[in-house]
């Protein structure tokens, strides 16, 4: 344990403290009850908050007779509001935006996991974190809940200025490793306008469409765009693409640095 800052407890430790075993402790991450942290060298630690939640759902499992699906939505209404919290983000709001869609749904966790096809834990993980998914998988969120990434991001104010001075730009929460989305022109407009900076070997996670018409325009790097699965296009600092949204297309950082690109959405569907 670290004297200079939180303390973090490893499996054994966090097992013994919340009266489990390691194995139940694993269990549990698996089914998205607790997500630990990691340590330099990849190990799982535990926070105090961690141990305190797992306490809660030993007790839930044992006293109440829950099933992992309904441990999770009773820990959920446990949880502080955003005025509450006392490490509030501007994170944090996508993850609580996607809670509250499915609530409103009157889905669990299960349920929209299975329909988007992907693991309940990794669902549970972005609700709370606002991360941890590709960008396909957010953009699957988005569209299942009849809505658009760029609203989910925070994109809806009406009282925004017309001018966005260089490096001003506000950012999109970071939900997907190695990729920074930056809005050039904010609120309720006819086009979504982004900056996309990439880090080497980020990617789409999968291809996606929706209405519409896009253009991009590399800055500096290189990306592959591939286009209804059998169009590839390698494009370089200078290159433009415009295409129809409707049609499915992916993409790839393949460069060995950032790839930097201006992407135009047109109507604000993405």
């Amino acid at each position: 344990m670290n004297d200079n800052g939180p303390i973090r407890y490893k499996v054994a430790e966090a097992a013994r403290l919340a009266g489990v075993s390691a194995s139940t402790l694993r269990l549990w991450e698996s089914q998205g009850l607790v997500v630990p942290g990691r340590s330099e060298t990849g190990h799982r630690q535990y926070s105090a908050d961690d141990v305190a939640r797992l306490k809660r759902i030993s007790w839930y499992r044992v006293e109440r007779g829950l099933n992992p699906a309904a441990i999770r939505e009773a820990l959920e209404s446990e949880e502080p509001s955003a005025d509450g919290a006392a490490e509030a983000s501007q994170d944090s709001g996508l993850g609580r935006k996607l809670r509250s869609l499915r609530h409103a749904s009157g889905k669990t966790l299960d349920q929209v996991a299975g329909d988007i096809g992907i693991t309940s834990s990794t669902l549970s993980t972005l609700e709370r974190t606002s991360q941890g998914v590709g960008f396909k998988t957010l953009h699957d969120l988005a569209d299942y809940y009849g809505t658009t990434v760029s609203r989910l991001s925070g994109e809806e104010s009406a009282d925004v200025p017309a001018l966005v001075r260089a490096g001003e730009w506000r950012n999109w929460p970071e939900t997907t490793p190695g990729l920074t989305v930056q809005l050039l022109a904010e609120g309720r407009r006819m086009m979504d306008c982004h900056r996309f900076v990439l880090a080497p070997g980020a990617a789409s996670e999968g291809a996606y469409r929706h209405e519409g018409e896009e253009f991009m325009h590399v800055l500096s790097g290189r990306l592959e765009l591939v286009l209804d699965g059998d169009q590839f296009f390698d494009l370089g600092p200078g290159d433009s693409l415009y295409f129809e949204s409707r049609r499915d297309h992916s993409w790839r950082n393949r460069h060995d640095g950032e790839t930097v690109l201006l992407w135009i959405n047109t109507p604000p569907t993405f």
